[in-house]
């Protein structure tokens, strides 16, 4: 984790209630950052352009979308899929868990709250590293060969959410590190927890974040009422916004 910094925080815990919860995969889950960083000095490489250059604006983004900036022919999902179904493979070591975000996903399974995850990743790439990292399957995903744009676009999010087969008025909670991914929950009408693992809090701030956390273990489960489909959240230690 990356950009976590020392900031006020909220005097009590909150606990709040949804029926759904949404989350990014890379920086939320789990902090693949040095496999990525060195996944694009390889394909930096290929495309002979500076991996710095490309870092700089690539996370939260589609790979897709990256490339297509650089090499138009390169950037279409058969090579895109290709090279992200690699990286768990040959950089899994570098990767590691975002701290409390095994327990979450376990809690929520193993009651049976709806859940998917939401991410600008290829499917052999989330898949991948769910697999290497052994973490809790999701059965709901939204990935970036889904969607025609990518966040901050918000239909990955909005797709998400159709998918839990919930009410028309449910309440969703969506759970981000990235600018683009705060603002894409945002747009998508949800409120969305954001996690000071790869960006500023200001960054985030700016973004529209509800709730800022250092990492997913202000994040936990209370309670989960099958009957109603509410599942409590109390989310603690949050910057003040």
């Amino acid at each position: 984790m990356r950009n976590q910094e020392n900031q006020s925080i909220s005097a009590s815990a909150e606990v709040h209630c949804f029926n759904g919860l949404l989350f990014d995969m890379d920086g939320t889950i789990i902090d693949s950052t040095d496999a990525i960083i060195q996944a694009w000095h390889k394909i930096g490489k290929e495309l002979g352009v500076d991996p710095d250059v490309i870092l700089a604006t690539s996370h939260g983004r589609r790979s897709i979308d990256t490339i297509r900036e650089y090499d138009p022919e390169k950037a279409n999902w058969d090579f895109v899929s290709k090279m992200e179904g690699q990286i768990p493979r040959e950089f899994g070591s570098a990767a590691v868990e975002v701290p409390g975000s095994r327990a979450l996903l376990d809690d929520l399974e193993k009651v049976g709250v709806p859940w998917a995850i939401v991410t600008s990743g290829t499917r052999p790439l989330v898949t991948g590293w769910l697999d290497v990292m052994k973490l809790a399957h999701p059965k709901f995903l939204v990935v970036a060969e889904d969607v025609q744009h990518g966040k901050p676009d918000p239909t990955c999010y909005q797709m998400g959410a159709s998918m839990l087969k919930l009410e028309r008025n449910a309440h969703i909670l969506v759970l981000e590190d990235a600018p683009a991914g705060v603002r894409a929950g945002k747009a998508a009408g949800f409120k969305v927890v954001a996690l000071n693992t790869t960006h500023t809090i200001e960054q985030l701030k700016e973004a529209g974040a509800d709730w800022i956390v250092h990492d997913m273990r202000s994040v936990t489960m209370k309670e989960w009422d099958k009957d109603s489909g509410t599942v409590k959240i109390q989310i603690a230690n949050s910057v003040i916004v």
